[in-house]
């Protein structure tokens, strides 16, 4: 399994599970599960998805080590804008039955990001975080934090996709010393991005499959990518990305590919 490295030397494997719209109980559990037995390491939720239990749960029930699992979750804008956040982590912590989350995010740019990040700060300071960062944040965004963090962000987790790759945004983060990772990677429900030509054109030139292609493309562009699913044959396929490389005359054909069709809220322009 390829991995990131953050800025504080903090390993972050590059593909993991995303649970977002996982039911609690034995669907999120089984995802799980099967995700760690197919050699995942790396599990991201949030605490609106309603399923950080399960999470714990499953890794619990794995055996495998806990500190060879990489844990990702997201405090929810309610908490941010009330300054519940370290109440908020304290729930999460309980949740996952574990002493330390592995990456511990802001889920939006909601009004009192600044005040929550220095609790994140805080967090990591006492060691109960081993990476913090955010999520959905613009550039514009990750300067107001910057301007009064003690810490920078390691982390910004964005919408990216062929029909939105967020290049712009991918390169910001990068020249700062930033990770990106990309959530809806495959476009999400709302597209039927795995019929495109292109991608099925790809798929029989490298012997792959159309969503093992666009996998690959996100982690050849240096993201840490969290494709969601609830289906075994789904999550095993969607491992097997690791052993072929994608030209890099293909790479430009799927840049290419970018609309700026977003399918998640504009993180300019959301009401929640």
């Amino acid at each position: 399994m390829n991995k990131v490295v953050l800025e504080n030397g903090v390993q972050v494997p590059q593909l993991g599970l995303g649970v977002f719209q996982a039911e609690e109980g034995k669907e999120t559990e089984s995802a799980v599960m099967w995700a760690l037995q197919a050699g995942y390491r790396h599990i991201d939720t949030a605490a609106l998805y309603g399923n950080e239990r399960s999470v714990g749960n499953a890794v619990k029930k794995s055996g495998i080590p806990r500190e060879h699992i990489f844990l990702t979750s997201k405090v929810w804008n309610s908490d941010i804008r009330n300054q519940r956040v370290l109440q908020s982590f304290n729930h999460t912590l309980k949740s996952f039955q574990s002493d330390y989350i592995d990456l511990y995010l802001l889920h939006w740019p909601v009004v009192g990001k600044e005040y929550a990040w220095k609790l994140l700060e805080r967090l990591y300071e006492e060691g109960k975080v081993r990476a913090i960062g955010v999520s959905n944040f613009q550039p514009h965004h990750l300067e107001e934090i910057m301007r009064i963090a003690h810490i920078k962000p390691m982390v910004n987790q964005i919408e990216s996709h062929p029909l939105m790759n967020n290049q712009a945004v991918i390169d910001y983060c990068h020249q700062a010393g930033i990770a990106v990772g990309a959530w809806s990677p495959l476009g999400g429900p709302r597209i039927n991005l795995l019929q495109h030509p292109l991608l099925q054109e790809l798929a029989i030139k490298y012997g792959k499959t159309e969503a093992q292609i666009v996998l690959r493309w996100h982690i050849q562009r240096g993201l840490i990518v969290v494709p969601k699913s609830v289906h075994k044959e789904r999550i095993e396929s969607n491992s097997k990305i690791f052993d072929f490389t994608i030209e890099d005359g293909d790479m430009t054909l799927l840049q290419s590919m970018d609309m700026g069709f977003r399918v998640g809220p504009d993180p300019d322009h959301f009401d929640f």
